[in-house]
């Protein structure tokens, strides 16, 4: 693989996309829109970091290949590190999706392991296609 200087971008600008939203709408970057009511743990900030410089090396990656075979591999994982990430009883496209209180109930729990879970598929995608 030999990533251009615009696959090196458009990763860069995937990985910045991704942090910036994924931070905002799930309130671990603090703004004025909401309070997140979940407490931020260095774990939800290492999760959303090392899934936002996946998702910019498989955007890098697939920039560079003909085959594009995975992405939905990849799609499943940058969605399982938001819902991860995410405060199960304030975000509100979840809350609408299901409910607060199966979210608290059954989400909750196992969000560490969804984040793990979602590192995993964009680890292995890229490990698989390299």
């Amino acid at each position: 693989m030999q990533a251009t200087r615009a696959a090196l971008l458009r990763g860069a600008l995937a990985a910045g996309g991704f942090f910036l939203f994924t931070g905002v709408v799930t309130g671990l970057l603090q703004t004025s829109l909401f309070d997140r009511m979940v407490p931020r743990t260095a774990l939800d900030y290492a999760l959303l970091s090392l899934t936002a410089v996946l998702v910019g090396a498989y955007v890098t990656q697939r920039a560079t290949l003909d085959d594009c075979g995975g992405d939905g591999c990849a799609y499943g994982g940058a969605a399982t590190g938001f819902v991860a990430v995410a405060c199960p009883h304030c975000n509100a496209v979840l809350v609408a999706l299901f409910s607060a209180s199966w979210l608290a109930t059954y989400v909750d729990p196992i969000r560490p392991l969804l984040g793990l879970v979602g590192v995993g598929l964009l680890a292995g995608i890229i490990y698989y296609r390299d």
